[in-house]
């Protein structure tokens, strides 16, 4: 596959990655209500996110209030929301900046090694912003895990993974393979080698010859 070929198949996929991090930030469903033990409610369930939490009757009806105050979130939120809204930040840099240096647009035709780096440039930004949105979803997932596991947790407040922490790893994990494919369109220092001096000519003999 040709350069032009790689750097569309990675802004693709970094691209649509970059779409679900966005998505994944906004769901509520970043952990649901567990419904292990004995005492099974099923009338409800409860749904945390990021920015909200919601309660989903039988009925189908769902109800959602958001948090209040910033400053009471856990610290283990806050850390969380930075890091997906940075992820979504850098991830939109990248889109422009790798949008310029693509083969496929008439942006700095003129000068084609600056725009084969502009599009490296973009796939780096793009690799830093999976690399956040999947640390900040395995965070948030370890978390859950640690407390669903610990003995001190009351069985009827358990939590389990919830939707947007499953979309949010796949999403981080294309937006990295697309990063990475765009980074490997780099193209190679050609090697200059010092022009050839040519050799002295000998002047020609005379024609005399001495004794």
């Amino acid at each position: 596959m040709g350069s032009g070929g790689m750097q569309v198949l990675g802004f693709t996929l970094a691209f649509i990655g970059w779409i679900g991090i966005v998505v994944s930030t906004a769901m509520p469903q970043w952990k649901i209500s567990s419904y292990a033990g004995d005492n099974i409610v099923t009338a409800q369930a409860i749904y945390e996110g990021l920015w909200m939490a919601c309660v989903m009757q039988s009925t189908g009806q769902m109800q959602c209030k958001v948090y209040d105050s910033l400053l009471k979130l856990e610290s283990l939120l806050q850390a969380v929301r930075a890091l997906m809204v940075a992820s979504i930040l850098l991830g939109l840099i990248a889109v422009f900046v790798a949008m310029v240096g693509m083969k496929c647009m008439k942006c700095m035709e003129n000068d084609e090694p600056k725009k084969a780096r502009m599009a490296v440039v973009g796939g780096v930004f793009f690799l830093i912003a999976g690399l956040a949105a999947m640390v900040g979803s395995s965070m948030y997932g370890n978390d859950v895990a640690r407390a669903f596991f610990s003995p001190y947790t009351p069985v009827n407040t358990r939590f389990e993974f919830g939707q947007a922490l499953f979309v949010g790893w796949a999403a981080s994990s294309l937006t990295i393979l697309g990063g990475a494919f765009l980074c490997s369109t780099c193209p190679r220092k050609e090697t200059s080698y010092p022009p050839s001096r040519p050799y002295p000519k000998s002047a020609p003999s005379g024609g005399k010859d001495y004794v």
